[in-house]
C-alpha cells in the first residue's frame, strides 16, 4: 500500500528557455534543490507548471526528468487533469508510464458538470488510472466547487486517496475532516490556509510558495506534525508576506519571477502568461527577503 502524502509538496514551476523550450537542465537542478531542501513531495505538471501550454510529450518529459532526479526519495504527484474524461484517463496512463507515484486530477473546468457528473468523472478515472489519485478542488480556476458531500463520496472510491482543497471555504474543509474515512488525506491548496487547515487536522499542503522557500514551508509542516503550534505560527507569519506576494499577479507569474530572482531558472513563461510587471518586482523581492531568502 502506498504511504499517505504528508507535509509540503511543491507545485513545481516549469523552467523554459528564452525561446520557450523546456529547460531540462534547469528542471533537474531545481528538482534536486527542492529535495535537498527537505520538501516532502513534488507535483509537476499542474497549473503552476503551465501544463496547459505544454504538449503531452512535453508533460511526459517533465515527469520523466522529475522521477529520474528524485530517485525515489520523495513521491512524485503528476498532474493529469482534463475536462475530457477520456483525455484524463489517457494522461493518467502516460504519467504512470513516466514513473509518477500519484496523480493529481483537477475537477473538470469550463464545462462545469453537476456534482453527479464530477463523481462519474473521477470514478471513471480511478477505474483506469492504476495510481493513487489526489482530487483537486479549485473553484477559482474551474468555475465549480466540489461540495463536501461529493468529496466524501469520492473518498470511498478505490484509488482516490486525497484531496487538494483550494476552495478557501474552511467550513467545507472542516466538514470533510470531520467525516472522512481514516485512509483519506486532506491537503491545503492555499498556502495562507495551510496553518489553519493543518491545525484542524489536515496532513499538509501542496504549495506554490515553496518553489522559492521549500525549507521553510517543509519546516512549517514538520512543526505542525510535531504539535509545535507556536513554532509553526512563527514560520507562517514570517512567510505571510511572500504567501501574499506570490499571488500579486496570477499564478505562476510571481513564483516564476521569484525563482528567476533566486537564480534557479529564466523568467520565461508561455503565452498567454507574461512576466511579472515591473512595479511588482520590488514587492516580490521584499517578500522573499522577509522570508529569509537572498535575491
Amino acid at each position: 500500500m502506498t504511504p499517505p502524502l504528508r507535509g509540503c509538496g511543491t507545485a513545481l514551476v516549469t523552467p523554459f528557455t528564452a525561446d520557450g523550450a523546456l529547460d531540462e537542465a534547469a528542471l533537474r537542478r531545481f528538482v534536486e534543490w527542492q529535495v535537498t531542501e527537505g520538501i516532502h513531495f513534488v507535483v509537476p505538471c499542474g497549473s503552476t507548471g503551465e501544463a496547459v501550454t505544454m504538449t503531452p510529450d512535453e508533460q511526459r518529459r517533465v515527469v520523466e526528468i522529475t522521477v529520474d532526479q528524485v530517485k525515489g526519495r520523495v513521491p512524485v504527484v503528476a498532474g493529469a487533469g482534463s475536462n475530457d474524461t477520456k483525455k484524463a484517463i489517457a494522461a493518467s496512463r502516460m504519467m504512470r508510464e513516466a514513473g509518477a507515484t500519484h496523480l493529481l486530477h483537477v475537477s473538470p473546468m469550463y464545462n462545469k458538470p453537476p456534482q453527479r457528473g464530477i463523481i462519474a468523472h473521477f470514478k471513471a478515472i480511478a477505474a483506469e488510472a492504476g495510481l493513487p489519485i489526489v482530487v483537486y478542488n479549485v473553484p477559482g480556476r474551474t468555475g465549480s466547487n466540489i461540495e463536501a458531500k461529493t468529496t466524501l463520496t469520492l473518498a470511498e472510491l478505490p484509488g482516490i486517496v486525497a484531496i487538494k482543497e483550494a476552495s478557501g471555504n474552511l467550513a467545507q474543509v472542516h466538514e470533510i475532516l470531520l467525516h472522512r474515512p481514516a485512509h483519506f488525506t486532506v491537503l491545503s491548496g492555499d498556502d495562507s490556509l495551510a496553518l489553519a487547515m493543518m491545525a484542524a487536522g489536515a496532513e499538509g499542503v501542496i504549495s506554490v510558495t515553496s518553489n522559492a522557500t521549500p525549507r521553510a514551508m517543509a519546516q512549517l509542516c514538520d512543526r505542525l506534525a510535531a504539535h509545535d503550534l507556536a513554532g509553526a505560527r512563527a514560520l507562517h507569519l514570517a512567510l505571510l508576506p511572500w504567501m501574499e506576494a506570490a499571488f500579486c499577479e496570477p499564478n505562476p507569474i510571481p513564483a516564476k519571477a521569484a525563482c528567476a530572482m533566486l537564480g534557479h531558472m529564466q523568467n520565461a513563461l508561455r503565452l498567454p502568461l507574461v512576466p511579472l510587471s515591473a512595479d511588482k518586482e520590488s514587492v516580490v523581492r521584499g517578500a522573499l527577503a522577509a522570508a529569509g531568502t537572498r535575491t
